[in-house]
């Protein structure tokens, strides 16, 4: 799905909140119907599921794939399992890059089988906390500390998926951010049993970019947490252009941006995502940056997740 999220997702109070609201409780209503009627299915593999109520931009993926290499090193034979969908080859490009052994289907159980078939020892699940068909070993819940839940409301209304309530099938949370007790307290109330892990992006090639004037693009699920890791890095930037999360860029768009930032004197700095998307222009003024995820208490979640 390519979108622009609406700024009232963000906003306590609202008109258009308010005015969609009861649209709101008829997805909450649907979503209660669904998980009345459908019945999960037991597989033969563990599933670790990575997913998300806040809808894209939590870092679901760079955790997947973290997480599967992690398992990797412990012996354990690990697939990633997507659900395929034909907008979202940056994503899948992006995991081949660093995890090789990811199985696309569009039906996740399809892909699980595939992992079943080929002896693998454990699915990493990345998005499907809403798939109710599957019947997951754990649950990880993805949030990024500057969003949270936004306006705490559902689809139209707000930007979760679904509602708090629906952690009480989770086991983890990882928050991509500052420590946030008032938000755990909020999550505990829900699950009193749930675990807390942070997390943050650490820029590996920062200093390629320090003492400049930037230009930053980004086409992602929520691009203001990519222009402030590029200021918690301190670097200067001094113009975003947002698109839609996997928006497709056309040679030209990105080519005035860039023969813009020359006339200004600025270099253009993208995300790694959207860098794949546009490297075959070959334009030689264009850079990415490129972060790892850092994981506080990392060996005590890889011991949970090594079912």
């Amino acid at each position: 799905m390519r979108f622009n999220k609406p700024k009232f997702w963000d906003k306590k109070n609202s008109f258009l909140s308010k005015f969609l609201y009861p649209f709101s409780l008829l997805v909450i209503f649907f979503i209660f119907l669904k998980k009345l009627i459908i019945k999960s299915k037991t597989f033969n593999i563990p599933i670790v599921c990575v997913g998300n109520i806040y809808l894209g931009g939590t870092g679901k993926t760079p955790l997947s794939i973290l997480l599967a290499n992690e398992l990797n090193k412990k012996g354990k034979k690990t697939a990633i399992v997507r659900k395929y969908y034909s907008s979202h080859e940056d994503e899948h490009f992006l995991i081949k890059k660093y995890f090789k052994d990811l199985i696309l289907d569009k039906k996740r159980e399809s892909g699980i089988k595939i992992a079943e078939k080929n002896d693998f020892d454990i699915v990493i699940l990345d998005d499907g906390f809403q798939d109710h068909k599957i019947k997951k070993n754990l649950n990880i819940i993805c949030f990024n500390q500057r969003q949270l839940i936004g306006n705490g409301l559902v689809l139209p209304a707000g930007p979760l998926r679904e509602n708090l309530n629906s952690l009480s099938k989770a086991d983890l949370i990882m928050i991509n951010g500052r420590k946030d007790k008032d938000f755990e307290n909020q999550i505990l109330k829900k699950n009193e049993n749930i675990k807390f892990f942070y997390s943050q992006y650490r820029a590996l090639n920062a200093d390629t970019f320090k003492g400049k004037d930037l230009i930053a693009i980004a086409g992602i699920g929520n691009p203001e947490n990519f222009f402030e890791t590029l200021k918690n890095h301190n670097l200067k930037v001094v113009e975003e252009k947002i698109f839609p999360d996997h928006h497709k860029f056309k040679k030209i768009e990105v080519s005035n941006i860039i023969q813009s930032a020359i006339k200004k004197g600025c270099e253009v700095v993208v995300t790694e995502k959207d860098y794949n998307k546009i490297k075959d222009f070959k334009f030689p003024n264009l850079n990415f940056l490129k972060v790892e995820l850092v994981i506080d208490k990392k060996e005590e979640l890889i011991e949970i997740i090594n079912l």
